[in-house]
């Protein structure tokens, strides 16, 4: 039985792991596992931009009567939507023509096809799991939480300029500016309920809080040891949390969680604490671009060489800002 040509096995494993691999951006991000388990993940339906629809004031005709009065029945205004653009990420998976020779027969070519993939995906999810807390100033990344849930709200985001909505402002809270002294064990959760009781409207409240490395200690070391209690769901997926208010903290830092690092931060900035509310706060990947082979193979027209192509599209975006909060050092 002839081999089959390396283009095509690599595009079959791409695929057949596709699922996985979109599955393992999600268990290994913490912000993201905790959105899938909230129904926060939809996938793009089309269209050149992501629009997510939010509600941005109150019906204006609402009002006491008596009998026969006449009722207002101007039309109210009360949703808009925020435009997010549908970013791309790649990451290329490339042959020479003397490593398909040293691989001769199906069986050792799948090995390092395998190998080869496996690694690809992982950059490819380390990539998007960067971009989950990213500050928005590279104009192809993803939008990340340093821009939608702002230290400085005033932003625009989703076209929408924070600066002249007053609605469309997170909250924030500064340890230095607002809480006069940088965040300790011994006032960390006096700061967390200064900018929690904030973000409380009715039953609507945060439900997920993510801190880095040194936000997560402080907040642990705070706590009695009977205070010491995790979200079994968390817990189970791997990620170290807490409980606040009923939402699991979640450390979304670990080794990538210091800038020092080598490796580029894959967690939550230094200092920082997000307070989220998940039904407001969506992961949009587009189904034809999650972890999917771009066809057809690439040949370089001056090389021995055969290259695929794994990409992933969508965004991250937010429906309602002001539900949703950071705690930041400044």
């Amino acid at each position: 039985m002839p081999t089959l040509p390396i283009g095509d096995i690599v595009a079959t494993t791409i695929e057949n792991r596709s699922r996985k691999a979109a599955d393992n951006v999600t268990r290994n991000n913490g912000l993201l596992n905790r959105l899938q388990k909230r129904g926060s993940i939809e996938m793009v339906d089309g269209g050149s931009k992501i629009m997510q629809e939010l509600e941005y004031a109150q019906n204006q005709t609402a009002m006491w009567y008596s009998g026969y009065e006449n009722l207002n029945i101007t039309p109210s205004q009360i949703l808009t939507a925020a435009e997010y653009a549908i970013r791309q990420a790649a990451v290329a998976v490339t042959f020479s023509g003397l490593e398909e020779l040293q691989n001769d027969g199906e069986e050792r070519m799948i090995n390092l096809i395998a190998k080869r993939v496996g690694n690809a995906e992982t950059t490819l999810q380390s990539l998007i799991s960067n971009g989950i807390y990213s500050d928005g100033t590279q104009p192809k990344e993803i939008n990340g939480l340093q821009q939608l849930v702002a230290a400085t709200p005033t932003n625009s985001v989703g076209g929408i300029d924070g600066n002249t909505w007053d609605f469309w402002r997170n909250i924030t809270f500064g340890a230095v500016t607002d809480g006069g002294a940088a965040v300790t064990a011994a006032n960390i959760v006096r700061y967390m309920d200064s900018i929690y009781v904030q973000l409380v409207r009715g039953a609507d409240r945060p439900d997920i809080v993510v801190g880095d490395n040194n936000m997560w200690r402080l907040y642990n070391e705070s706590l009695q040891p009977l205070q010491r209690i995790s979200d079994p769901d968390t817990a189970s997926a791997g990620f170290r949390n807490l409980m606040y208010q009923d939402a699991p903290v979640i450390l979304d830092g670990g080794f990538q969680g210091y800038a020092s690092d080598p490796v580029p931060p894959g967690g939550a900035p230094q200092g920082y604490m997000y307070f989220l509310n998940s039904k407001y706060v969506k992961y949009r990947p587009h189904p034809k671009r999650n972890f999917t082979a771009i066809n057809p193979d690439r040949f370089s027209i001056n090389q021995d060489a055969t290259v695929r192509l794994v990409g992933w599209a969508g965004n991250l975006t937010i429906s309602n800002r002001r539900l949703n909060g950071v705690l930041h050092p400044n």
